[in-house]
């Protein structure tokens, strides 16, 4: 049961596929939470995924738009805010691709046009997004979005590959745009964080189950799951944070702060890990 934090606004979803999304959870989560939104996302993904079950599970349309086509976002928004009633309150962005991950590429021997598809698809679409809504004034004073990043974009992971440049890109149109949309309509711009989660995206670079546990011991608080990440992003999207812009927020049980814990020494204790004897 939830709190009505979002009675009364309208919200757009980007970046639904399946029930493992992270997107999934938190357009649930709104509408728990008492908002209107509306699903979108590629023609292709909408054909492959489940994003139709949970449509009529939560009785939301759904719109197509291809998030890097400024044509697309234009459409995308005018049929929102003609099928909502009103303008948007708060978008999440949930995209991230990249082929180079999905086909194992090493880091040193990667393709250049996926590298720039990897851009466009999961950091520039921000950008696409946040121009076409502020040069037609789609978003209401004191509205939210709010994009997942992973800590890999200030910090090396093994194997995140060029997705790993697509979050610092992210990350900087946060901050950037984020200072020029307050300024001009007072609308707010946050990044979230996030655990590492199993999903489509998430689990598509080598190693990642062992890289899951690993942050899951080292956090002290364990890692945090999709229904932490929609918690807190329902909490962006609502009034009690209309003052908080161009912040990074680490949803990750302690994870990012954490050189050593107790949690990890134990696990290596238990697993036999270390080359030392005690």
């Amino acid at each position: 049961m939830g709190k009505n934090l979002l009675i009364g606004k309208k919200g757009i979803i980007f970046g639904v596929v399946d029930e493992n999304s992270l997107a999934w959870s938190v357009a649930q989560k709104c509408i728990d939470e008492g908002a209107e939104i509306v699903l979108t996302n590629t023609k292709n993904a909408i054909l492959l995924g489940n994003i139709n079950d949970l449509a009529k599970k939560i009785n939301t349309p759904i719109i197509e738009c291809d998030a890097t086509n400024l044509d697309d976002i234009q459409n995308l928004f005018e049929q929102s805010i003609n099928l909502l009633g009103g303008k948007i309150d708060f978008i999440l962005h949930s995209i991230a691709m990249s082929q180079n991950l999905r086909r194992r590429k090493e880091y040193d021997n990667i393709n250049y046009k996926y590298f720039e598809q990897t851009i466009d698809i999961s950091a520039l679409s921000l950008h696409k997004i946040l121009q076409v809504a502020k040069k037609n004034n789609f978003i209401n004073t004191y509205g939210s979005i709010v994009t997942l990043s992973y800590i890999a974009s200030s910090k090396y992971v093994c194997g995140y590959n060029d997705m790993s440049a697509a979050k610092a890109i992210l990350e900087s149109i946060v901050q950037n745009f984020g200072a020029i949309y307050a300024q001009s309509h007072k609308v707010r711009i946050n990044t979230i964080s996030q655990s590492p989660v199993f999903t489509r995206a998430g689990g598509s670079f080598s190693g990642f189950k062992y890289f899951y546990d690993f942050t899951e011991h080292m956090a002290p608080l364990g890692n945090a799951n999709a229904e932490d990440c929609a918690n807190l992003c329902v909490m962006l999207f609502s009034d009690y944070t209309r003052k908080l812009t161009m912040q990074k927020f680490y949803n990750d049980g302690g994870y990012s702060q954490t050189s050593m814990s107790e949690n990890f020494i134990d696990y290596f204790r238990d697993n036999s890990l270390s080359r030392f004897n005690e």
